[in-house]
């Protein structure tokens, strides 16, 4: 026979409803009622029937994640797989349930977050980028529909929930680091555009060149684009040019790894020939030969702050939009070389 929340309650001498209230975790219950409660639905091998509670409640107690790549693309990159652990953290301590999105484009991401709100699967959404002019963000504004973003929102900055490092600021501060080490002649690589994150790290780099009195040269920038397709060229011709860049800022680790591979293949050593600097600071980074300096942006913080967001604007769907700004930390390792005199 199947037990009951009137058997766990006559088990821990609590009423039924102080049992409900445990399982929904309701701050007006004592740490020490809820301690007893929980030993007593776990000796009895109690499981709340949360499905019948969420249709009584009208809410799924799930939330939606959704990637701006397929997942099988998307868990390439280490950044996916870190922020979904600081979203699912949270999500478990407040027994949530994580939907995840697998569209593999932008038609098929839209129509997928479509189907999430008209069929009511989700209370609210995370959205872990941010595009430019994205219809999805859109159609859940018009919606009115609960959602946080990781990252900087390109429109209605001001209308928006959303966590974030300060993009800016840090590539300002990498080009700083450099410029500090005595280069001059600096490279960014990487970065698609279409994303906030791209522009705004883009934007701080040409804007510490020009505080440094540094001219900013096309020749020194290869789009994402450009990288993805020619790869090993595009690193060939850039380290060939009559003034080649003495250090390149890389738009994440992945990008660095594969910037290093090939420079390998080149005969072009890093850092003796060049140093490299980049983002994200993954696990892999102070493995790789040489160690990564990189600039940590705390990726699992991130999801647990749009996590704690979002469940926020769920309960408070009328208050005003909050950002948050994730600190970020330079680790200095071995990529990066001094041409200062007496550094070197």
């Amino acid at each position: 026979m199947a037990v009951t929340i009137i058997d766990v309650a006559r088990e821990a001498n609590v009423s039924p409803s102080t049992v409900s209230r445990v399982i929904t975790d309701h701050p007006r219950i004592s740490v020490k009622t809820k301690k007893k409660v929980r030993e007593v639905m776990e000796r009895l091998q109690y499981y709340p029937n949360f499905q019948a509670r969420n249709l009584a409640a009208r809410s799924t107690q799930t939330i939606g994640v959704v990637m701006a790549n397929s997942a099988t693309l998307a868990f390439q990159n280490p950044f996916f797989p870190e922020v979904i652990r600081g979203i699912c953290t949270k999500a478990h301590a407040g027994q949530l349930g994580i939907y995840l999105s697998t569209g593999g484009t932008e038609e098929e991401i839209f129509q997928e977050v479509v189907a999430m709100v008209q069929g009511q699967k989700v209370d609210g959404i995370i959205l872990l980028y941010s595009r430019v002019d994205d219809k999805t963000l859109n159609y859940l504004r018009e919606m009115n529909f609960p959602f946080t973003i990781v990252g900087r929102p390109y429109e209605y900055e001001n209308q928006i929930d959303f966590v974030d490092n300060d993009n800016r600021k840090i590539a300002q501060d990498v080009v700083n680091y450099l410029v500090e080490l005595g280069h001059k002649n600096i490279s960014f690589i990487g970065g698609d555009l279409k994303f906030v994150v791209s522009s705004d790290r883009l934007e701080g780099y040409q804007s510490a060149l020009a505080n440094h009195e540094l001219t900013y040269q096309n020749q020194y920038f290869i789009h994402d684009f450009a990288y993805e397709q020619e790869g090993k060229e595009a690193i060939r011709h850039l380290m060939t040019q009559e003034n080649p860049p003495t250090a390149l800022v890389a738009h994440d680790d992945s990008v660095a790894y594969e910037i290093i591979r090939f420079l390998e293949e080149l005969e072009i050593r890093v850092p003796e020939d060049v140093s490299i600097i980049s983002f994200n600071n993954h696990a892999l980074s102070e493995h790789v030969k040489p160690p990564l300096t990189s600039v940590d942006i705390h990726i699992f913080e991130l999801g647990i702050k749009a996590t704690e967001l979002l469940l926020d604007r769920i309960k408070q769907p009328e208050r005003e939009a909050v950002h948050q700004f994730v600190d970020t930390t330079l680790i200095v390792r071995n990529s990066c070389r001094s041409l200062n005199p007496r550094e070197k």
